[in-house]
């Protein structure tokens, strides 16, 4: 067991033997990249960046995704990170490669079960934003259920769903 300090907690530290003990904010994306403004659709101006999670402060975050419905897009690409980074959460993957039910959590989704020592717990600094970012091409169909469980590292932090 590891100590954490713990804003939920007003701040005590507390034993924790993993994040992924948190209830996680979960946000549901349904593609329809023919659509203008689509999460699914990507177009040169806006990049196809869509705010997953809202930030503030300090986290520490654990990202899983689960593939609802089949993705479609011939070449289109999935990634999930912040502005800066935005692969830094979840690899770039193309679409068509994230199966119905499977878990997202590197560049070559493969499995309906997954060690949970593969979900990677990360560190997310002053507030950054989560985003998704579609490239190449449009996502035309699919769901993705993301699940973010995370852990205040400065006092006040939080993640909601945007």
């Amino acid at each position: 067991m590891t100590a954490s300090l713990n804003a939920r907690d007003g701040g005590n530290a507390t034993a924790s033997t993993s994040i992924l003990n948190t209830a996680p904010c979960v946000k549901a994306m349904v593609f329809d990249g023919a659509t203008t403004d689509d999460p699914g659709e990507f177009d040169s101006a806006t990049s196809g960046v869509t705010t997953l999670f809202t930030v503030t402060g300090t986290v520490r975050v654990s990202l899983v995704a689960i593939c609802t419905t089949l993705l479609a897009g011939a070449s289109a690409t999935v990634e999930v990170g912040v502005t800066g980074g935005t692969a830094t959460l979840l690899a770039q993957t193309t679409g068509t490669d994230i199966d119905t039910g499977e878990i997202w959590h590197d560049a070559t989704p493969d499995a309906f079960v997954e060690l949970s020592s593969v979900i990677l717990e990360k560190v997310v600094a002053n507030g950054l934003d989560i985003i998704q970012t579609v490239a190449t091409a449009d996502v035309t169909s699919g769901a993705i259920t993301y699940y973010c469980f995370w852990q205040p590292i400065s006092p006040g932090a939080s993640v909601i769903a945007a």
